[in-house]
């Protein structure tokens, strides 16, 4: 038949649980708090992967990932990610480069790479700016209007008459 796990939940875990499944910004530890108590309410694994739309193994998974850790089982695990391309040192540099003086992007990338540092890609370099709390934007030549010089065929006439 099915896989009936032994889920007894006590009165505080399962009013914790649907605190998370009521109030938790964030939806994949709603989805798993709302499995366990679930699983909790004595369902099958089917039951309980067909009622959430899952598979089977996530149910049991998320099972195991409870009994073992708890409350702390519903939240992400920090995952890794591509290192950064620059280092707190060139971030903290660019940044004093880009308050001493209005470069635009492409101005101060060719300074730092100048300065022997990391190549990077402008956009790479304009988040840097970003995160260390500075406004980004591109860079306007002229807030002039250009002076609007009159049509040759009015200078025509003024020298006619």
């Amino acid at each position: 038949m099915g896989k009936r796990l032994e889920a007894h939940l006590s009165e505080e875990d399962r009013q914790a649980l649907e605190q998370v499944v009521k109030k938790s910004s964030d939806w994949r530890a709603r989805a798993r708090a709302e499995t366990v108590l679930l699983l909790g309410q004595s369902l099958l694994c089917r039951e309980v992967a067909q009622v959430q739309d899952l598979n089977i193994g996530t149910v049991g998974q998320t099972w195991r990932r409870w009994r073992q850790e708890g409350m702390a089982a519903l939240s992400d695990k920090p995952r890794c990610g591509a290192p950064r391309k620059l280092d707190e040192e060139d971030a903290q540099r660019l940044a004093r480069w880009a308050r001493e003086q209005p470069l635009s992007a492409p101005e101060l990338l060719q300074r730092h790479t100048d300065a022997r540092g990391k190549p990077v890609h402008v956009d790479t370099l304009v988040r840097y700016l970003k995160e260390g709390g500075l406004v980004w934007k591109r860079t306007r030549h002229s807030l002039k209007k250009k002076e609007m010089t009159p049509p040759l065929s009015a200078l025509a006439r003024r020298s006619k008459c």
